[in-house]
């Protein structure tokens, strides 16, 4: 079902009627394109009429549990309300399906979703002149790069990064495998841990030589020390927010969700039991997820735009 033409004069209508700015159409315009594609992923072929509230509730419920952050649920609600306003203005819908569309009261459970700029702050007050400094500033980038599961990032081996493409392999829930694309600015931390940090170490434990990330005794790292590791951090930048490393991963979802990448993708990145399995990932498109966070991740971005 083509959305495009109502969402077409959704836009005349924001821009002539409501004079909103040019950002809040443009993130308007892109919740509702947000809800065409989950219909479509659902395999439903409706348009804007076909929509219940039922339908509605799905996609919240499906947006939540990829970790969109509340206000940003909040806004898409707000779209989508005045999106069928806007229909029902225009005749385009006999009913409103918003009209009793509330935010999920389960979005206060989700963990508090940093800025780009609060992630900065935070990977800029670890102290890069101690060797725990550059494997914690590697963790976080890490962390935020490809959106980890905790239990994740300390598994995470040697041997299943692969720089010169830009993609790590990460061992997730019921030992499932996935790839996932990983940014510049996180490899080039890998690297300055690996050669600066990791390799000059002697006292590596034989169980533990292919994990990337250890502890001053050569050991993988516990899930309470990147917890703490986490939260000073959060402390150190100032951060008045329940911070801890799912965090990032919400971060990560929600970032790359706010600046347009693909629901599909995002799914496949967060490794959701639902709808992966290592069967799926032998017929994954690599490319496009890479280019996915390539174009939607903000340490991408900002990076491209002047900022590091």
């Amino acid at each position: 079902m083509n959305w495009q033409p109502p969402i077409n004069g959704f836009k005349s209508y924001l821009l002539l009627e409501r004079s909103l700015s040019a950002n809040t159409i443009e993130a308007y315009l892109r919740d509702v394109g947000k809800l065409a594609e989950f219909l479509n992923l659902q395999e439903l072929d409706l348009g804007p009429a076909g929509v219940t509230q039922d339908h509605l509730t799905a996609f919240i419920l499906h947006l939540n549990a990829l970790g969109l952050g509340a206000r940003s649920q909040a806004r898409l609600i707000s779209a989508l309300k005045t999106f069928y306003k806007f229909l029902l203005l225009e005749n385009e819908v006999r009913e409103d399906p918003t009209e009793l569309l509330e935010g999920p009261r389960l979005a206060r459970n989700i963990p508090e979703v940093l800025n780009y700029d609060e992630v900065q702050s935070m990977l800029e007050v670890i102290d890069l002149s101690y060797p725990h400094g550059v494997r914690n500033r590697a963790m976080l980038e890490t962390l935020y790069a490809c959106g980890l599961r905790v239990s994740e990032l300390i598994e995470l081996r040697l041997s299943n990064i692969f720089a010169d493409v830009g993609f790590v392999k990460v061992v997730g829930k019921g030992n499932k495998e996935r790839i996932v694309p990983i940014g510049e600015a996180a490899l080039k931390h890998i690297r300055l841990y690996i050669e600066g940090v990791r390799r000059p170490m002697t006292n590596i434990h034989p169980g533990h030589a292919n994990i990337l990330f250890l502890n001053r005794r050569g050991k993988k790292l516990s899930r309470v020390m990147v917890f703490n590791v986490v939260k000073e951090c959060a402390q150190l930048a100032g951060i008045d927010k329940n911070v801890s490393p799912h965090t990032f991963r919400h971060s990560f979802a929600t970032h790359l969700i706010e600046g347009g990448a693909d629901l599909k993708a995002v799914q496949d990145m967060l490794g959701h039991e639902s709808i992966l399995t290592t069967e799926i990932y032998t017929h994954l498109d690599t490319d496009f997820l890479r280019e996915t966070v390539m174009l939607y991740h903000p340490r991408n971005r900002k990076g491209r735009e002047g900022r590091e």
